[in-house]
């Protein structure tokens, strides 16, 4: 060989075995050592340009935060060499990284047109295909894979949730059992995963509707089964299903003995022994108390269907066990029975008889044999009657029994949290904070009580005082706010939001938002990791139920009351952008006298020298934290990825187009939470304002199939079918199907009269009453006087009378909705409320709330004239 050749295949040979070191060091997390093993390589003038080491070399940069600088590398490298599948590989990787899933998808077909057969490639093609629900892909992926390597686990397992994702359920059975074949195990042994994979084959047979094979595979499999609750549970299912009545009784019985409080048991022996009527059905529940004396379940579920005298002698049973045991969830178990006016009436008497003879001669009734009740009876049925009172709107009667045991018994922390309650039902919410604040400073070390006192907090708009309570649970080093946010503590979030939005902070709100969706977008990408993780471990059941939970992760109730307020803030800044500050003052102080402006300048250095101390303390602050985070991040110098995106309010609040953020939040609604009526309203507002009048009627149409006496959805019908009227450009195709709608939506020729029938068809409804007026000015603003007279009116005879309700109509009349200068009928209006309402804030006379009671930055309370309303109580 020549001498020259010689060298240049040992070079060839060194460079190759650098590369394998470099992705040895990838591998490992060895970053800095690898970019060392890169240089060696480029540093040749003969392999400066090599593609695969320029890929490998970018990858690298990417996990150090380089993302720039590692998109041009790889670039490089791809262009430098574009049949090579690590470079396609490696810029899949990249783009994965960086969340552009489909992007990925692409690159990693590029590289297997090169390497059709390379596993690791394909491994990452089916991670990313079932992460994006590319569940035919999938298929043909893990196919592949079956093919290549028919020795591996995760290969048939990884085809079989394939085809069961797919719900070709026999398909999947079949693979499911030819793979369990190859399983050696013996039957006396235990082995979790071998019990997992035919807890899962059963699971797919029962949703094939193989109900008998289901069944025949359970009892063949019983003892090789690790969860045998899961066994029986799931054998009672299957009787049921096929009809074997006195077999199911007998596992069902056999489970109640095994659980007594388990509901689902009961309805299971309901459902196997058919009972005909009342009195057989409630003859299964008698026999339940006999076998278990000391069961709560048995005895609460016949008050569901039990009526009359059979009621009150349950109900009195029930109750009396638990008011002498001391169980303070009593009322919650009971409160679903609160639908029907007889139960309620019965309760009621039953309860307020036993307080009465429990004061008088320690007994629930005077015909008892003799024996005496402990006096801690007494505080918990004056507990319950509370909560009663408090439910059917009686906040005086509720408070009284609050108060009585409170005095009694002053160190029970439930009696505060209920008190707290009863005040944030009757609308006086910063006095419910304050109590709340009591109750927490009962017991510190609670974070149960804590949680609330802080939510309470900022229900009531005292953001800081929250934070500063929350603070006490919170990691040390860190401000209580981002750590909360860093725990993905979503309920502080959301209220935080709607207590900034209540502010008029849109900027404040929308970040917390804007946090939320962040969470979101974590959980969907932390599912990542369980692709690989859960074939390996065999949690199959638990996998598949994790898939569909993803899929609609975004019903949540966190994620729907985020998205809500976001899109109703960016309606708001729409309708109203908010303008500079400074030309605001400017304007106001035009009009003021040289005193009172000398007042003002006082009051704004105040303000500002407290802003400029707040300031200096956050910032502080902020600098400890960047120096923990810079210590942090040299300890541990292979750091994953680069920083997110800041939120800052006052750029989020002057968005460049608010509706087209507001749609942003609104697709998932539309999506998976169909079935609410306020996703297709707040669709609606969005379209109005955008003039998209066939997106409008989609809206509107689904809101309809929903609740078509809606007064919000009776607001946008007649907006809509005035803005469709006046009209001039809409296009002849669009205008004509419109018109068709409209004629077989409202059945009427004009708005007015729409309007009109609406109000006499609800007349006895005080929302829907409100809903019509506000639509009476909106179309003849000369009828103000009337809508005024239609939407104030608070007769008893009225349904849907409540703080809610006529909060909205004293707003409406303060905006003008229900016409211009109703300052009179507003206060007027106010004062009424007021008489029903004495508790709530939003009736109070003019200047109570800003003397209103107040939290200290410690935790202390400082009252204004709340003592002298409470002293009124």
């Amino acid at each position: 060989v020549p001498k020259i050749t010689l060298h240049l295949i040992l070079y060839k040979i060194t460079r190759n075995n650098r590369s394998l070191i470099h992705l040895e060091c990838y591998e490992h997390k060895q970053y800095r050592n690898g970019l060392k093993f890169c240089k060696q390589i480029l540093g040749n003038p003969k392999f400066a340009e090599h593609g695969e080491t320029l890929a490998m070399k970018g990858l690298t940069l990417n996990c150090l935060g380089k993302k720039e600088e590692a998109y041009d590398l790889v670039r490089r490298g791809l262009r430098n060499d574009l049949r090579s599948h690590v470079c396609w590989h490696v810029y899949g990787l990249l783009q994965r990284s960086d969340k552009k899933y489909d992007e990925a998808i692409k690159c990693y077909r590029n590289a297997l047109k090169w390497d059709k057969d390379n596993l690791q490639i394909l491994r990452d093609l089916s991670l990313l295909q079932i992460q994006m629900r590319d569940l035919e892909g999938y298929r043909e992926t893990r196919y592949q894979l079956l093919q290549l390597r028919p020795a591996q686990r995760a290969s048939w397992i990884g085809y079989a949730v394939a085809y069961h994702l797919l719900e070709d359920f026999e398909m999947a059975a079949k693979i499911v059992e030819e793979f369990r074949k190859t399983q050696q195990t013996s039957p006396d042994k235990v082995d979790y995963e071998y019990s997992e994979l035919l807890l899962y084959q059963n699971q797919v047979l029962r949703e094939a509707g193989l109900h008998k094979e289901a069944l025949d595979h359970l009892n063949n499999y019983e003892k090789q089964i690790c969860d045998k609750l899961a066994v029986e549970e799931t054998r009672g299912e299957l009787l049921l299903k096929l009809e074997r009545p006195e077999e199911a009784s007998e596992v069902y019985r056999r489970l109640q003995e095994r659980n007594p409080e388990n509901w689902a048991y009961y309805q299971g022996l309901e459902k196997a022994l058919k009972p005909g009527s009342i009195e057989e059905r409630q003859k299964i529940y008698e026999d339940s108390w006999v076998k278990f004396p000391k069961g709560l379940v048995p005895r609460r579920l016949p008050l569901s269907f039990l009526t009359g005298e059979k009621f009150r002698e349950c109900l009195d049973s029930y109750l009396r066990m638990n008011f002498s045991k001391g169980c303070p969830p009593v009322f919650t178990t009971l409160k679903s029975l609160y639908t029907v006016k007889e139960k309620v009436t019965i309760i009621e008497e039953l309860v307020v008889g036993y307080e009465t003879c429990l004061k008088g001669c320690r007994m629930f009734s005077e015909n008892d044999d003799g024996k005496e009740e402990p006096p801690t009876t007494l505080l918990w049925v004056q507990y319950f009657l509370a909560q009663h009172f408090d439910f059917i709107g009686q906040p005086n009667v509720a408070l009284e029994y609050i108060n009585a045991a409170i005095d009694s018994t002053p160190t029970l922390i439930e009696l505060f949290l209920i008190k707290a309650k009863i005040y944030k039902h009757a609308g006086n919410i910063k006095e419910a904070a304050r109590w709340m604040d009591e109750a927490q400073a009962l017991d510190t070390a609670d974070r149960f009580i804590n949680s609330k006192c802080a939510k309470y907090m900022l229900k009531a708009g005292l953001i800081k005082e929250a934070e500063e309570m929350c603070s006490k649970f919170t990691r040390e080093g860190t401000s209580a706010v981002e750590n909360l946010n860093e725990m993905q503590c979503m309920w502080f979030q959301t209220e935080c939001a709607l207590a900034y939005k209540a502010m008029n902070k849109f900027g404040d709100a929308l970040k917390k938002c804007h946090e939320i969706e962040r969470h979101f977008v974590e959980i969907t990408d932390d599912q990542f990791d369980f692709h690989t993780y859960c074939m390996r471990k065999m949690t199959l059941r638990s996998y598949v139920d994790l898939l569909k939970l993803e899929d609609v992760l975004r019903q949540h109730p966190f994620y729907y009351k985020a998205a809500r307020t976001a899109i109703q803030i960016y309606l708001a800044l729409h309708d109203k952008p908010l303008t500079d500050d400074s030309k605001e003052s400017q304007a106001d102080t035009e009009n003021l006298t040289d005193k009172e402006l000398k007042k003002l300048r006082n009051k704004q250095r105040r303000a500002q020298k407290k802003a400029q101390l707040e300031e200096e303390k956050k910032n502080a602050e902020k600098e400890k934290q960047l120096k923990n985070q810079k210590k942090k991040k040299e300890d541990d110098d292979e750091e994953i990825g680069g920083p997110k995106e800041e939120l800052i309010p006052d750029k989020l609040a002057k968005p460049d187009n608010p509706l087209e953020e507001a749609v942003k939040f609104l697709i998932p609604l539309k999506n998976l939470v169909r079935n609410k009526i306020e996703t297709h309203l707040l669709a609606f507002e969005i379209y109005f304002r955008k003039e998209k009048y066939l997106l409008m009627l989609q809206s509107i149409k689904r809101a309809v199939a929903i609740e078509p006496s809606n007064p919000w959805l009776h607001q946008c019908l007649v907006r809509f079918f005035k803005g469709v009227s006046e009209s001039a450009d809409l296009a002849e195709a669009v205008r004509t199907v419109l018109k068709q709608e409209i004629s077989r939506l409202f059945g009427e020729s004009n708005p007015q009269s729409f309007n009109k029938n609406y109000l006499s068809q609800h007349s006895n409804s005080i929302p829907h009453r409100m809903a019509a007026a506000k639509m009476m000015v909106y179309l003849e603003p000369s009828s103000d006087k009337m809508a005024c007279e239609i939407a104030t009116a608070l007769d008893e005879s009225l349904a849907g009378r409540s703080i809610q309700i006529c909060t909205e109509v004293l707003e409406a009349l303060h905006d003008g909705q229900l016409g211009e200068g109703q300052q009179k009928a507003a206060e007027a209006y106010r004062a009424a409320c007021h008489k029903i309402y004495p508790y709530s804030l939003a009736f109070m006379p003019p200047g109570y709330q800003d003397n209103s009671t107040t939290i200290s930055a410690n935790g202390d309370l400082s009252a204004g004239e709340h003592d002298d309303m409470a002293n009124e109580m």
